[in-house]
């Protein structure tokens, strides 16, 4: 760990895929490609109808979320760009939202709140403002609490 960060990014914990026809998105990442389909999950409020996918096992076990706006012509509009997020796993999410605030991030309005996978999540905004002025640089970046056994899956390779 930094001494001036008092946080940690483990892994890579989501990427998030978008498109008008989640099926499409589905037929290319789960039947060609091998992944495994979990859950689907639908939030109005923030217009996405997606399947939770995921490649990997235990605490490296990586999600693809395949999502479609419920309403294509409104926002945030899930599907543009089709790369639409990635998800780190974070070591300790609500001290690092208070530090990298400290440092000028952007963060998304919603505050940290629980995912579509049930984890604890808050959204860097692509673009920074005159309060805020650091973005992450046009992609949105989800900032995921790690549960204990992935904490301590990346503590013992990290060991090693």
């Amino acid at each position: 760990m930094s001494d001036s960060r008092p946080f940690n990014v483990l892994g890579v914990q989501q990427i998030a895929i978008g498109g008008l026809d989640k099926n499409k998105l589905k037929k290319f990442w789960v039947d060609i490609m091998g992944l495994t389909y979990g859950h689907s999950y639908t939030s109005e409020k923030e217009n996405v109808d997606e399947d939770i996918c995921e490649t990997g096992v235990g605490a490296f076990k990586v999600e693809v979320d395949l999502m479609q706006p419920i309403d294509p012509e409104k926002r945030p509009k899930v599907h543009d760009p089709a790369l639409n997020h990635i998800g780190l796993w974070i070591d300790d999410l609500p001290t690092a939202v208070e530090w990298l605030e400290g440092q000028g991030v952007r963060f998304t309005p919603g505050g940290i709140r629980k995912g579509a996978a049930g984890y604890d999540v808050c959204f860097i905004h692509p673009k920074g403002n005159d309060d805020f002025p650091i973005g992450s640089e046009g992609v949105l970046l989800e900032l995921v609490q790690a549960p204990d056994e992935v904490i301590q899956a990346f503590a013992t390779i990290a060991a090693h």
